[in-house]
């Protein structure tokens, strides 16, 4: 991010990574993905105490943000759970908030909005479709029914659904686009966790078997979710972008290290110009994603005239540069890499599902070029 922090933005970020790294450092997040378990319910708790989930909803409705400017502090923290690979439905849950802060009823604001700013509940959300299209109108159908809406079909690419209380999904109803927000354990709701490359959190499609919902699960004006669906495109792009550079800038570190420590023919690695290009090309790499990701930040915080093309060009470029900076590094390190006991393989993980989630690089280029009437 932004190296002209606020003082109270350094402080936020000293605090999360100290708890992060008392909490879930990447020693006990490798013996929990060892054991197959999950992080349990007191870890979301803490963190809520730091005000993870409150940086998008305003003051009046319990949220609030420590610089006034809500999404780059929650930018801020989102690099820090990429560097060290968190787990948890961080960027979802603060989706809900906004949009429940946006447009929610009286009783979702009321019963809904304040556990999730305290942690005591998460929000996984169920937008794009198996296929990975994000724009949340196909995987789910929707037709009206006596009393309320009938849902059928699946969502995939869902993040760390099975720990989540509520689902978000997004649909296109009879009036157009549409949101809902029910609980995980409506019937007829099928939540099926994958097998998926990246082990810091699980991934999972929601099927939905005629689900009846009722008006009162309504996120806002039915058919009139449009505007809402892209603001929260926005902050989950940005935020995922902002959790891929985090990642990024630890493992260049960790190689930079490395190349400074291997000696081989009686001289560190890093000496070689060979070795040295690839280093300043990563460095570069690095360092764009971070330029990219503050300005799409300040832009959707804004509000700016160009927030859609400022968001998608970031998350395109940042997911490319993502995997492109993990190969060269894997070169650096060389056969250890190969190791399960290293951490490289992780973050390997992490940065190629990252690319995925919240729309593709191939995807967010074929939406510039939407936005731009092409």
């Amino acid at each position: 991010m932004d190296p002209d922090l606020s003082p109270d933005q350094r402080l936020l970020k000293e605090t999360t990574e100290r708890f992060i790294e008392s909490r879930l450092p990447l020693p006990a997040l490798r013996e929990l993905i060892d054991a197959g378990g999950e992080v349990d319910a007191s870890y979301r708790r803490e963190a809520a105490e730091l005000g993870w989930f409150a940086f998008l909803a305003p003051e009046s409705l319990g949220g609030g943000s420590v610089s006034g400017d809500g999404l780059l502090d929650a930018a801020v923290l989102a690099e820090l759970r990429g560097r060290y690979l968190q787990p948890g439905a961080f960027i979802d849950t603060n989706v809900a908030v906004a949009a429940l802060s946006r447009d929610g009823s009286e009783e979702q604001v009321t019963k809904i909005l304040p556990s999730l700013i305290e942690g005591e509940a998460s929000v996984a959300w169920a937008v794009a479709d198996p296929a990975g299209d994000w724009s949340g109108a196909t995987g789910v159908g929707c037709r009206a029914v006596d009393g309320g809406y009938r849902l059928t079909g699946s969502k995939g690419l869902v993040v760390e659904a099975q720990t989540a209380q509520w689902l978000l999904v997004t649909v296109t109803a009879p009036e157009g686009p549409t949101q809902f927000l029910l609980p995980v354990a409506t019937p007829g709701v099928r939540v099926e966790v994958l097998s998926g490359f990246d082990l810091s959190r699980r991934l999972c499609e929601i099927h939905f078997d005629d689900v009846e919902v009722d008006g009162s699960a309504v996120l806002g004006t039915p058919g009139a979710a449009g505007d809402t669906v892209e603001a929260q495109l926005r902050i989950a792009a940005v935020l995922s972008a902002a959790e891929t550079a985090g990642a990024m800038q630890y493992l260049f570190d960790l190689a930079l290290q490395y190349c400074k420590d291997r000696i081989a023919f009686g001289r560190p690695i890093g000496s070689f110009q060979a070795v040295k290009h690839q280093l300043a090309d990563s460095s570069l790499a690095v360092e764009m994603s971070h330029a990219v990701v503050t300005s799409a930040a300040r832009a959707v915080q804004e509000d700016s005239h160009g927030a859609a093309h400022a968001t998608s060009l970031a998350k395109a470029f940042v997911g490319d540069a993502a995997v492109e900076v993990a190969h060269s590094c894997w070169q650096h390190f060389g056969g250890i890499a190969y190791t399960w006991e290293h951490d490289f393989h992780f973050y390997l993980r992490r940065l190629t599902t990252d690319a995925s989630l919240y729309g593709s690089p191939t995807w967010h280029r074929e939406r510039v070029c939407q936005l731009a009437g092409v």
